[in-house]
């Protein structure tokens, strides 16, 4: 009989599956940035790099630590009783410290122009297309939305098809990318845009307090226990009233 994995191996678990994350995912924008890719053709490659890794973490360390590797998912989680409050603090500063060493890695490889210059693929809200703080909040609060309301449907509710959680899952992130991107840069997780903001803030990249806070802190925390309770009031998948 398999042992449960430990408090400190889900951990760690949680910690590299957000270093994927974050090193796939934004690396995708700096490469696009350095390659010259443009528009359309940017914003798809970095939504399909972005469900890459996540369908790639899911599959890696989901057996290990649930592979939440978002905040906002954790405590989606822990709203509505499906994760213990006490381990809440620990999953969260582990994604964070994931997502930093992915961003300070990315630099020793990528150099430092990778910050100065491609902002290590940070969430910035679009100011250039009128997009305000407020709006950033609503997108990011209805895009963290639908990436939970997938993640309870397909992953957390015990009548899914198994097997199908990692790939339908990476497919909603890279949809809620190609919509949501060019508006907020379509963080959805908290730990995906402190890893660059932090890289940034030491090698000279961009990175607003201001929009990390209220976009791409509380944006997806509300959005994510929203789609919680939502789920678990239509869906009712322990059979209750």
């Amino acid at each position: 009989m398999s042992k449960e994995p430990t408090s400190m191996q889900k951990y760690i678990a949680e910690m590299l599956g957000t270093f994927m994350l974050v090193w796939i995912g934004p690396g995708a924008g700096v490469v696009a940035g350095i390659v010259g890719v443009n528009g359309l053709s940017d914003v798809l490659a970095i939504a399909l790099a972005f469900g890459i890794a996540v369908a790639i973490a899911i599959h890696v360390v989901g057996k290990i630590s649930g592979c939440h590797i978002n905040p906002a998912v954790t405590i989606a989680l822990a709203s509505r009783g499906r994760f213990p409050w006490k381990d809440v603090g620990p999953y969260i500063a582990f994604q964070c410290a994931g997502a930093v060493i992915a961003s300070l890695l990315f630099v020793a490889c990528a150099g430092v122009e990778a910050s100065t210059k491609y902002n290590l693929g940070a969430t910035l809200l679009n100011s250039g297309a009128g997009v305000t703080i407020p709006m950033g909040i609503l997108g990011e609060a209805i895009g963290t939305f639908l990436l939970v309301i997938t993640i309870f449907g397909v992953a957390v509710d015990g009548r899914a098809p198994a097997g199908w959680a990692g790939w339908i899952i990476g497919m909603a992130v890279a949809g809620i990318i190609i919509t949501l991107g060019p508006l907020t840069g379509s963080s959805l997780n908290p730990a995906r845009t402190l890893g660059p903001y932090i890289g940034n803030l030491f090698f000279g990249g961009q990175h607003p307090w201001d929009q990390f806070i209220l976009v791409y802190c509380a944006g997806p925390i509300l959005g994510g226990v929203a789609a919680a309770f939502i789920y678990d009031y239509l869906a009712k998948p322990d059979g209750g009233e």
